[in-house]
Order: C-alpha cells, then sequence, then structure tokens
C-alpha cells in the first residue's frame, strides 16, 4: 500500500523517546491553549513519539505525544505535555514521512498509530490530518483522549479513527473537578455520542486509593457504560508514581506525593464492580 505523498526529508527534528521522557521549553515562543489558532492543521506541537507500545491499542502500536492538555490532572504523569511550549513545532509532512517509515512495520504487526497527549483535541485540524494519513497507509488508528474537547471531534474527524481509548476519571462532579479542575458533562456526552455511532471505545479508569476509589463513584461510571455496547473493554490502570520527578522539575504542586499504589484486594474490589455491571474490564 503506497499511502500518501510524503516529503522525504530526514524527519530528525520528531523528538523520539517514550511517555516518560521530560521535555520542558522546546519552543518557548508557542502561545497559550487560550490564545492558540491552528488554522488548516500543516503544523503541530508534538512532544515526543514512542515505538513499540502495546499499551495503547491492539497490537504494536507508535505512539505520537502530542502537546497541549486543559485538563491538569492530579495523578498526570506528562505534565510536560500541558503546554504547547513544551512541545516542538513539526511539520505535517514530517509525521507523515516518518510514518511511512514505520507503516509496514506496524501492518505486519497488526498494530498501527496512536495519537496521545497532552490531549490531541487541543490540535483537531493537526491531527485529524495525521489519522487520514495513516488511514491512506492502511493502520489501524487510535485516539487517546479525556473527551473534554470531544465536541471537537467531528464526525468527519471519527472517520479516520478506529477506536477511541476514552478516560472517565470520575462519575461523581465534584471528584471530577477535584482531580481535572474541569467539567465531567463533556466528557459524558462525548461517550454517549460515540455509542449512539457505534465507535469503538476502550474506556480508561485510573485507580488513585483515595481519590477515584469510593465505591459509589466507580458503580457510578460502571452503570454509566454498562449499556454501551461500542464499549469493547474497561481498562483499570493502578495509579503510579512514574511521573513524579516531572513535577518536581517543573516546580508543581504535586498532592499525591505520599499516595501509595491500588492494593491488590482495591484493584480486585474495583475491577469486580465494573464486571457484576456487565462490563469486560482488566
Amino acid at each position: 500500500m503506497a499511502g500518501p505523498d510524503v516529503t522525504t526529508a530526514a524527519p530528525a527534528d520528531i523528538p523520539e523517546g517514550n511517555r516518560h521522557d521530560f521535555r520542558h521549553d522546546l519552543s518557548p515562543d508557542a502561545p497559550e491553549l487560550e490564545n492558540y489558532s491552528e488554522g488548516e492543521g500543516s503544523s503541530g506541537y508534538v512532544h515526543s513519539y514512542e515505538t513499540g507500545s502495546h499499551l495503547d491499542g491492539p497490537g504494536i502500536r507508535v505512539t505520537l505525544f502530542l502537546s497541549g492538555c486543559p485538563l491538569r490532572c492530579q495523578y498526570c504523569h506528562n505534565p510536560d505535555t500541558w503546554r504547547l511550549k513544551d512541545g516542538m513545532r513539526v511539520p505535517l509532512e514530517r509525521i507523515v514521512g516518518r510514518l511511512a517509515h514505520f507503516a509496514p512495520a506496524l501492518r505486519s504487526l497488526k498494530g498501527g498509530l496512536t495519537l496521545s497527549g497532552g490531549e490531541p483535541l487541543v490540535q483537531p485540524a493537526f491531527s485529524r490530518r495525521i489519522f487520514a494519513a495513516a488511514k491512506e497507509f492502511g493502520l489501524h488508528t487510535a485516539l487517546d483522549t479525556s473527551g473534554f474537547l470531544g465536541d471537537r471531534a467531528t464526525d468527519e474527524y471519527l472517520q479516520s479513527v478506529d477506536l477511541v481509548l476514552l478516560d472517565i476519571k470520575s462519575w461523581d462532579p465534584e471528584t471530577y473537578r477535584r482531580v481535572t479542575k474541569q467539567e465531567v458533562a463533556p466528557t459524558l456526552r462525548f461517550a454517549e455520542r460515540l455509542a449512539a455511532m457505534g465507535k469503538p471505545v476502550w474506556l480508561r479508569y485510573v485507580l488513585v486509593p483515595g481519590l477515584t476509589d469510593e465505591p459509589a463513584n466507580v458503580e457510578g461510571v460502571a452503570k454509566f457504560v454498562a449499556p454501551m455496547k461500542n464499549v469493547e473493554w474497561v481498562e483499570v490502570l493502578p495509579f503510579h508514581q512514574l511521573g513524579a520527578f516531572k513535577w518536581k522539575a517543573l516546580g508543581l504542586d504535586y498532592q499525591l506525593a505520599d499516595t501509595p499504589p491500588a492494593s491488590p484486594e482495591l484493584l480486585a474490589r474495583v475491577l469486580g464492580q465494573f464486571r457484576d455491571a456487565g462490563c469486560n474490564a482488566r
């Protein structure tokens, strides 16, 4: 499969690494999110990309982490993706050129491309064009999103997305505000829209002891999701401290420094709640 025409210039400007690399002020002149206008999406702000991922959709994948996020999650392990200026501005043609290099292997491994971040829907025109190129290469595509900006994902946008990895960080609105400093309603609205479309979803729920582990909170998410036939999996993701060093490096107030990981008993209880509601949970 030939795929789209690409510029063959060496894509060395795309930061390679993994989701735990720390990047800071790569584009100090980039605007704040509220002042950003991306135009037609011929370029965008990229934090890094990771090859060989098996965490972000089916098969072996390339995950591209875009910069910019409107949420401020207490447990975020990528706070260096919140601002556009912490990424590097990269032309679309360079992204597509790198994707052309990986596409044959990704097809053979039954994998594909996942856009993560940050929040890809901060840059909807740029991310849509990346997804469209990936589909021309015959790749499976996945959007990793909080859903808070789901209204930006038009029906045309979603035509190039095979799977949505959707984070519902809390059912209780007060807890959601505490976790993210935003409202949960836009995420729930996006989830309902995806269900009406029949768009495949893997729902993600980050389990943080003392924050998102209340039985009623878990039950609320489970009962909301269980009737949605498009939700193939609920993935319960135990909290970890792998991003704590980034908060310190950025001078941010990290409130979960003393929070332990979820115990096996807590993880089993939460998985049981989702399964008892009728969800495929893992």
